[in-house]
């Protein structure tokens, strides 16, 4: 049985859409973009926007997002994994990004978390040159790298995020 992604998190003021590939067994538990604490989104995304983004309630951190310009979706609709990497991902039916891409009007950028996502996101942007498109390390924890490094590519997003 394939598990199904969530919906989009983004209003007409969404500057920046952070693109996951598919969620994670924790994540589809709980119905929640990032749910599995280890996951350094949370804090990486804090960083940018200058909010404890962890330390408030998930309905609290999705609204805190959107008012900073930044929605969330996956570029996988549905798909069959067995555990949460995405090397695991079989199945896969992509999402319509360069719809929900035609549906906000303020999109200046897409940011892949990891490169999976990339990869998918790419294919379904093809021809598209407008919006641009950034490859930011997986926050997931399988990605191993240190936060730091992580975070500094991902203050890319800050830039895009300017009025």
């Amino acid at each position: 049985m394939s598990d199904q992604a969530f919906d989009p998190v983004a209003d007409s003021n969404c500057r920046v859409l952070i693109l996951g590939s598919f969620p994670g067994i924790k994540s589809l538990q709980h119905r929640q973009y990032y749910a599995n604490p280890r996951n350094q989104f949370w804090h990486l995304v804090s960083g940018i926007v200058g909010t404890d983004l962890p330390s408030l309630a998930y309905p609290d951190r999705l609204k805190s997002l959107v008012a900073h310009g930044i929605g969330l979706w996956d570029v996988v609709a549905t798909a069959n994994r067995a555990g949460s990497l995405d090397a695991a991902l079989r199945n896969i039916v992509p999402r319509d990004l360069q719809t929900l891409a035609a549906s906000l009007p303020n999109l200046r950028a897409m940011a892949f978390n990891g490169a999976t996502a990339f990869k998918i996101g790419q294919r379904q942007m093809a021809g598209n040159h407008v919006i641009e498109r950034l490859l930011l390390p997986s926050s997931s924890p399988a990605h191993t790298i240190d936060l730091t490094v992580k975070a500094e590519q991902w203050q890319k997003l800050a830039a895009c995020l300017e009025p």
